[in-house]
């Protein structure tokens, strides 16, 4: 099991906007980190930096207090993340780790405009919020790294990937990937609608249906999950056979990924 120790803070959160506010939330909801060690850098007023404050987190405060942060944890848009942390940098001690959850971004970029101190990636979902995300963790430094883990693993399903250059591949498979069964879900409803169901109920039975095979998912084989449903000769089995035909569905999602990656290096460079 995890630890269930607080991770330490200072800790510094850069950014609150929907990814930053799920990290918050999960945090907090796990009590990965103490709402008294969080402070909060965002240039808008949101939801949950300000319940954050309600349990004593410091939003904006003077910069002087960053001196004794622990982590920095960059949460802002690919595009800005140079021109949020410039005034930041003078004010960073020595003992801080910079952890990045932006898509596309990668440690050598980010050392060359930040500096030497150590660099963490992370690509967490936004189900951290409700403690069900998934994240993936890559870092050169070993301290870095298990900071990384020790402030996700209580709220996602946390991995460690072997190279960075698996970070875009990671963020198109997990970062991205609840919408691609969102719109999978989407387009099985229409399909039902399409053999006579009406709209609603046809979005009913979709959606329960996405709800109940995660439930049930486990960690069994995909390859066993799926054959307790479709029996050789029944009709589940002759729409998998239509889903895969000609390796259409392969297909598609090799594409749908390595367009999400080639996306995650444009936004990064």
């Amino acid at each position: 099991m995890p630890d269930r120790q607080p991770v330490e803070g200072p800790l510094v959160l850069v950014g609150c906007g929907r990814l930053g506010s799920a990290i918050l939330e999960g945090w907090l909801l796990s009590q990965t980190v103490a709402a008294s060690d969080l402070i909060i850098l965002t240039p808008s007023q949101k939801p949950a930096a300000e319940a954050a404050r309600g349990r004593g987190a410091r939003v904006n405060p003077p910069l002087e207090v960053l001196a004794e942060a622990k982590v920095i944890v960059l949460a802002v848009k690919p595009a800005l993340w140079r021109d949020v942390m410039t005034p930041l940098l003078p004010f960073l001690g020595d003992q801080a780790v910079i952890l990045s959850v932006m898509a596309g971004v990668t440690a050598p970029t980010l050392a060359e405009g930040i500096g030497g101190w150590p660099i963490v990636r992370v690509m967490p979902t936004t189900g951290v919020s409700r403690g069900r995300g998934v994240a993936s963790v890559w870092s050169a430094d070993d301290r870095a790294r298990a900071l990384g883990r020790a402030l996700f693993q209580r709220t996602a399903e946390t991995v460690d990937l072997a190279d960075e250059a698996l970070m875009d591949a990671a963020t198109a498979v997990a970062g991205s990937g609840a919408a691609y069964f969102y719109a999978f879900t989407e387009a099985l409803a229409r399909a039902g609608e399409a053999a006579g169901l009406d709209a609603g109920t046809a979005d009913v039975l979709a959606r329960a249906t996405l709800r109940s095979a995660a439930e049930s998912m486990g960690d069994d084989p995909l390859d066993a999950l799926i054959g307790r449903i479709a029996s050789p000769g029944g009709s589940t089995r002759a729409g998998l056979e239509a889903m895969a035909r000609d390796g259409r569905l392969t297909a598609m999602l090799n594409d749908t990924v390595a367009a999400a990656v080639r996306r995650n290096r444009e936004m990064g460079a």
